[in-house]
């Protein structure tokens, strides 16, 4: 009898015994082809041996120093790192232990931003419907999936959503691209007026929209657009490239893309590999000189922010993450991926859209192909589809509500940067049998 209170309760977990490469192994002797990474996370797969080597080496010298009193010199050079990485606006690095409490960082320097440089009065969080920022209450509060908030609304601050850039279902008869993320970028300075243009201290965005859509990336220059919005009215802009930055979309960073340059962005999850947990908040010179003029600190903290273990870690994963092979591999893994599941999934009448960038890949699963009617939410086909998957050696990362919270069904992949070309074929064997066994049951 397990002691764990687990994600669902009453269910029996395989037991991760080992992992190498792109495979997990359980206690019984089971081989699983990792095809999400667990969530995003296992960019370089499992047992990477560089990655435990530059740990041990850090364990060696000391494991733990809280940043109050010392910084380290895994811990510096991995800030140099990320911000030679970083569109050249974006200066500094803020340490901190995953994905959540990066976004709450993100949101806390954007307040006390305006406090420093005198417009207190800005308050309010815009974001997206369907959207993922954490689990953490801030960071709730800041997503707009419907179902992950309710039963915490209560206790959630105020935030506010507009409609997500989802062309699949959202895109209007004869609308084209452009007067699509028109259409999205006037919603988005309606809400901003509506709540007064000197309110709002910020604007919250996934380039590429992960856990609850499923990889939606933005159409035409929908994130230029927003950038103006935001500039035009004196709006901070965090894009939150938890999931899909950090290589999973063939850049280092997914915003690389789209040409623009936020006031913040955030990463966790390919960071470190899953090696160790750590996260980030890359903010740009501005804001960094806002807290060194005015009242000299970020007032924020957690005892393991900068943990030397994860940076040494993270620097390493980094470090691998710069050599071209690894990224070209990304890119032609993800087409290879991207045309195997079209060329096995295309014509099923249960295969609603399949998009994706890089090595991070949504299939949306409808009940009728035409009129794109998904299933009824109580056969929650998603859970289906990751048992079917598991019972064939494959992990994904299925997912439900991607419509409203509530309705719709689709499956995240995400696997490690260092696939095959065989180990893609067989995602695509596996995941399409699983769904098609899913939706026959």
């Amino acid at each position: 009898m397990t002691k764990i209170l687990h994600r669902t309760i009453g269910t029996e977990l395989p037991r991760a015994a080992g992992g190498k490469g792109i495979y997990i192994t359980d206690s019984e002797g089971r081989h699983y082809l990792d095809g999400s990474g667990g969530a995003a996370v296992s960019c370089l797969g499992h047992n990477h041996p560089e990655v435990l080597d530059a740990m041990k080496v850090q364990m060696e010298r000391i494991g733990y120093a809280h940043t109050s009193f010392f910084t380290t010199e895994v811990a510096e050079q991995l800030a140099e790192q990320l911000v030679d990485l970083a569109p050249k606006e974006l200066e500094y690095v803020y340490l901190v232990s995953g994905g959540s409490e990066a976004v709450e960082a993100a949101l806390k320097m954007a307040r006390q931003y305006f406090v420093e440089i005198g417009q207190p009065q800005r308050r309010h969080i815009i974001a997206r419907r369907q959207s993922y920022h954490g689990n953490t209450i801030g960071a709730l509060a800041t997503g707009g999936n419907a179902w992950r908030r309710e039963q915490f609304k209560p206790i959630l601050p105020e935030t506010h959503h507009v409609s997500p850039c989802y062309e699949y279902r959202d895109v209007q008869l004869g609308e084209t691209a452009d007067a699509y993320a028109e259409r999205l970028a006037a919603e988005l300075e309606t809400k901003i007026i509506e709540l007064g243009s000197d309110q709002v201290m910020v604007f919250v965005a996934e380039p590429v929209v992960g856990a609850t859509l499923g990889a939606v990336g933005p159409v035409a220059d929908y994130f230029k657009r927003v950038r103006h919005i935001c500039d035009k009215y004196g709006i901070l802009l965090i894009l939150d490239e938890v999931m899909c930055g950090m290589g999973r979309t063939g850049t280092i960073f997914a915003l690389e893309q789209e040409g623009v340059v936020p006031d913040l962005v955030t990463i966790a999850k390919g960071l470190g590999g899953g090696f160790q947990p750590i996260g980030a908040v890359i903010l740009s010179e501005k804001i960094y000189r806002a807290f060194a003029e005015g009242s000299g600190l970020f007032q924020h903290g957690h005892t393991y922010v900068g943990h030397p273990i994860a940076a040494a870690a993270a620097n390493k994963v980094v470090e691998i993450l710069r050599r071209p092979e690894i990224l070209r591999n990304v890119v032609n893994m993800g087409e290879r991926l991207q045309a195997g599941l079209e060329a096995a999934l295309d014509r099923s009448p249960f295969v609603g859209d399949i998009r994706g960038r890089g090595l991070f890949r949504g299939v949306e699963i409808v009940a009728d192909k035409d009129t794109k009617q998904p299933f009824d939410p109580a056969r929650k086909i998603h859970s289906k589809v990751k048992r079917e998957a598991m019972q064939r050696g494959l992990i994904c990362y299925p997912m439900g509500g991607t419509i409203d919270g509530v309705h719709g069904d689709h499956v995240l992949l995400a696997p490690p940067y260092i696939i095959q070309p065989e180990q893609v074929d067989l995602i695509v064997d596996r995941l399409a049998n699983a769904i098609r066994a899913a939706v026959a049951s």
